[in-house]
This record gives C-alpha cells, sequence and structure tokens, in this order.
C-alpha cells in the first residue's frame, strides 16, 4: 500500500492534494499489469476507469488505419483515460503498452465523486491537457512540415523524371542517346564516372563506347564475367563500399589508367517486362558512398532509358530497311537499264568467239562475256539481297582451278596497286558450290583488303581441309579494322575506310555463306593487316 501511496503522490493528476485524500484514493483504487503490445484502453468503448502510470512507457493511438497513427507517448507520473469520463462520450484513441507497465486504475464512479469533492484535480487535469494541446500542436506542425518537405521533393523527383523523360528522348542515334543516358546516370548519384553496357544476346556480351584519347572504341565483355556482367546476368544491384574487396572486382582498367576505384554502384537497365537489356556502372560517388536513394533514381531512369534504346534499335532498323528498298529499286532500274545493252554487247562477243577461232584473242572474248555476266549478276544480287531472296546454283568444281580463274582476274587489279598475290594452296580437289555467288565473296574481300592497302601490301590466299570441310583464308598487310568496326562488319551499310559503296559488300558475302551452310571469322589489328576465313562443306546435302 506504500508503493501505491508514493507513485499516487508523485502522479501529476495529485499535485497539491493532501496526503489525506491521496491516502483514501490508495485505498479505492488496483495496481494492473501489462505487457508490451497490450491493450490497455481501446478507442471507441466508453470509460470505466482513469490509469495513472506507476512504471513503463505507453503510446496514445488513433486507429485510423492498420498501422495507426501515434498521438503520443506517455510515462510514469503521467495519467491517461480522464476525458472519456469527463465528457461522457467514447474514447476517441486506444492505449498500447510499449513496456512491461505497471497502472494505477481508478474506478470512473469514484473518479467522479473525487473531481467534485477536490477542484485542485480539475486544474491539474486542465494544466495537463494544455501541456498535450501544447506538445501537439508542436508535432502536428513538425508532421505538417515534414509532409510539406516530403511532396515537395516527390513533386521535384515527377518534374525531373519528366525533364529526363524528354532527354533520354530527344535522339534516334544510339551512340548519341548511350551518352545522354549516362549523363544522366552520373548526375543523379553525383558519381565521378561510369559507363552504360548494353545486352547482345547474339553474342553473350555486354557492350560499350569509351573514349581512349582522341578515339572512341567499343569493349565487351562476356555475360557473367566482372561486376557488370555479373550483374547483366543475374539482375542484382552490386553496391560496393570498396571495390576491391570484391573478388569479381578486375582492377587492370585501374592498374592501366592510374585511376582509382573505390565505391561502385551497378545496376541492371529493365525493359517494362522486367527483361534486362542493359547495365549502369557508376563509380566513385564524389561525397561518401552510394545510396538506396541512388538505385531509386537509378530504377526510375531504366525504364525510360530502356524505351529510347528499343526506339533507337528500332529507328535505326526502319532506316536500314528503307535504304534496302531504295537500294532496291535502284538496283532494279540498273537491271533494267543495262540488260538489253548487255544482251547486246554478249552476243556480238559470241559471234566475234566464232569468227576469232582458236587463236589467242579467243580468252579474251572469253573474258568480256564472263565479265558481262559478273556485271548483271552483282546487280541481280544487291536486288535479291534487299528483298531478301535466296537462290544458289550449285556444282562441283576442282577448287584449285576456281581459285586459279578468280586469281588471274585480280592479279591484273592488284599489280596496278602495287599488291602481291600469294598462295598457299594445301586443298585443291572437288568441292560443290555456287560458282558465281562464291567468286562475289571473294572479289567482295580481295576489294576491301586492296582499299586498306593504298601503298601495296600482300594478299595472302590459303586453303586447307578438316573432316568434311574445306577452308579459304584471305590475309592483307593493310591498315586493320578498328574493334568497333570489326564487331559490325557482316552488318548492312557498315563501311570502314572508303569514300564511296553501299556498305552492302560484306553483308552480301555473310549471306552468301550462310546459305552455303558455311561460316566466316575475322581476325584483324591495327596496323598489322586483317585475316578473313570462310568455313565450308565439301558437298550441299
Amino acid at each position: 500500500m506504500q508503493h501505491l501511496f508514493e507513485s499516487l503522490k508523485k502522479n501529476k493528476l495529485f499535485t497539491g492534494i493532501g496526503e489525506e485524500l491521496i491516502n483514501e484514493v490508495a485505498q479505492n483504487s488496483i495496481i494492473e499489469n501489462f505487457k508490451p503490445g497490450d491493450i490497455i484502453l481501446r478507442e471507441g468503448e466508453y470509460g470505466d476507469k482513469v490509469c495513472l502510470i506507476m512504471r513503463g512507457r505507453v503510446k496514445v493511438v488513433k486507429l485510423a488505419d492498420s498501422k495507426g497513427k501515434i498521438l503520443m507517448e506517455l510515462s510514469e507520473s503521467d495519467f491517461f483515460g480522464e476525458m472519456s469520463l469527463i465528457d461522457l462520450r467514447p474514447r476517441s484513441a486506444s492505449v498500447v503498452a510499449l513496456t512491461d507497465c505497471e497502472v494505477i486504475s481508478i474506478p470512473a464512479n469514484y473518479f467522479d465523486k473525487l473531481i467534485h469533492l477536490q477542484p485542485q484535480l480539475i486544474i491539474n487535469i486542465a494544466k495537463t491537457l494544455s501541456e498535450r494541446l501544447r506538445t501537439s500542436n508542436d508535432k502536428i506542425l513538425r508532421d505538417f512540415l515534414e509532409y510539406e518537405k516530403e511532396v515537395t521533393e516527390q513533386i521535384n523527383k515527377l518534374n525531373y523524371l519528366i525533364d529526363i523523360t524528354k532527354r533520354v528522348n530527344s535522339t534516334i542515334n544510339l551512340d548519341e542517346l548511350l551518352k545522354i543516358i549516362l549523363e544522366i546516370a552520373i548526375e543523379i548519384t553525383n558519381a565521378d564516372r561510369g559507363t552504360v553496357y548494353l545486352i547482345d544476346e547474339l553474342t553473350g556480351e555486354i557492350w560499350s563506347k569509351v573514349l581512349e584519347g582522341d578515339e572512341i572504341s567499343e569493349i565487351r565483355l562476356p555475360i557473367g564475367k566482372g561486376i557488370a556482367g555479373y550483374v547483366a546476368q543475374t539482375g542484382e544491384i552490386i553496391n560496393l563500399e570498396d571495390a576491391y574487396k570484391d573478388p569479381r572486382f578486375n582492377p587492370e582498367i585501374d592498374i592501366k589508367t592510374g585511376y582509382r576505384t573505390k565505391t561502385m554502384l551497378c545496376q541492371p537497365i529493365k525493359d517494362k517486362n522486367g527483361k534486362i537489356v542493359g547495365v549502369f556502372q557508376l563509380i566513385n560517388k564524389k561525397e561518401g558512398t552510394f545510396t538506396k536513394k541512388d538505385e531509386e533514381m537509378l530504377s526510375a531512369l531504366s525504364i525510360h532509358a530502356s524505351i529510347a534504346i528499343q526506339n533507337a534499335k528500332m529507328a535505326q532498323e526502319l532506316v536500314n530497311n528503307e535504304r534496302l528498298a531504295a537500294i532496291g529499286k535502284m538496283a532494279s532500274s540498273i537491271i533494267h537499264d543495262i540488260k538489253n545493252p548487255m544482251t547486246t554487247i554478249k552476243a556480238y562477243a559470241q559471234v566475234l568467239r566464232k569468227k576469232v577461232g582458236e587463236s589467242e584473242a579467243i580468252q579474251l572474248v572469253d573474258e568480256v562475256i564472263r565479265q558481262i555476266d559478273r556485271l548483271v549478276n552483282m546487280a541481280q544480287e544487291i536486288l535479291d539481297f534487299s528483298r531478301g531472296v535466296s537462290s544458289l546454283n550449285f556444282s562441283k568444281i576442282k577448287l584449285g582451278d576456281f581459285l586459279d580463274g578468280v586469281i588471274a582476274f585480280l592479279s591484273r587489279d592488284f599489280e596496278r596497286n602495287k599488291i602481291e598475290i600469294e598462295k598457299a594452296i594445301d586443298f585443291d580437289d572437288e568441292v560443290e558450290i555456287d560458282v558465281d555467288k562464291m567468286t562475289r565473296v571473294i572479289f567482295n574481300i580481295a576489294n576491301n583488303s586492296r582499299d586498306a592497302m593504298p601503298e601495296g601490301g600482300k594478299f595472302i590466299i590459303k586453303t586447307w581441309r578438316e573432316d568434311d570441310f574445306f577452308y579459304m583464308q584471305f590475309t592483307d598487310t593493310g591498315k586493320g579494322i578498328p574493334e568497333e568496326v570489326k564487331k559490325r562488319l557482316f552488318e548492312p551499310f557498315v563501311t570502314y575506310g572508303k569514300k564511296h559503296g553501299t556498305g552492302l559488300g560484306m553483308a552480301i558475302t555473310k549471306k552468301i555463306v550462310t546459305d552455303h551452310k558455311g561460316e566466316i571469322f575475322v581476325e584483324s589489328e591495327l596496323g598489322k593487316g586483317t585475316t578473313i576465313t570462310i568455313k565450308l562443306p565439301l558437298y550441299q546435302k
């Protein structure tokens, strides 16, 4: 009882109240114990007691939703539950124990008697309510200011995302677009530098373009290799405070450039369906480490970036298709215009052949006829490629004889350009190919090699056999091909180091080799030359 008496004396409700009355209250009250989470008073119920906290802490909660809004917290010497007894209305909030609590409960009928006998209790309640009201007002103001700040940040974020959307949709040129996306990613994360990789599904690589000196070069990494490759494979977000502590980090570029990578944020670029189309790699945040907010902003950028990238690729494809259609119309017109005069020239050449008999001139006449057919076939080939048409006329020939004929024609042109032809023919037996189209393949490769050796050089032709396949390899000592061009060498309209041409030569070459059920490979090093290898089946099944 003494413990209860001392607790009542310390409570705010009984400030200024005599000990005799406090002792009486102690005799008419009970002690209740509650565990954390217990509901002491429930919102909506009518009051049946006033509670004074002897030990522990409680929270007053407005259960407007499933979580509830905390109005205030009360501790030792505080009291609660008096308002429902004064205004005789249901409780407007619940009181929940935050810790183990000991509470003095004064029954409603006895409390009503007390406040009529002792006006000081009314004054104490009024003082406490005034204090709580001031505290509540301060909290409401703080909450409002915090909410206003949060809303302002959200509006600013929305406006910024709108600006980002405008910026990433300002171009359909993929190279320019990647540069813009990287600039935005660096800007929103406050990174020192970064890279945007795209996924090449055909090669199973991620690729990007970087500035090396005064030239832009393409870098490629296998999916799964390094941190960026790992993110491309798994879709995980990798946020590192020290990149060197992660075994997936490759320090080779740091060693090469002298740059020191510390913090790193690597995050997937996903389209609206959640498919990974690329990777953000941001390095060295200028202040501190990369945060969850940085990750959220990159995620917001991701969807807009993926849509813009897809649009740029589609636009490029449409442009290529339109260019192919235009070239197809041109080829169709050329064929129509040259067919009649070429037919006439060919007829005259055939008549001339009969008149010259077996003289040496017959070889020249035969060459004229072959070149007329070749000229018409070349135009038809471009027309077929633009239309996606493929037709082959296979025949069995001696590979050695075929190459001798091709070399004989090339030699005149190569001699004028100071280019020596070297042969290493280890296989020259029977094969099955479309002679005209395979001739076109070699001419395309040879013409590119000639253009790559403006000061002269050497053109080496090798052949060999492995199992049921034969190989033709063509090597020049020219200026070589940059890595970024080499990766796209067989795409339509890709050209390098030429002032003229359609950019279709190697695309047609690849298609012819593929139609032969073969493969074509390219190796090149700047300043040292290029080697193109063709693998073909001996016979077509």
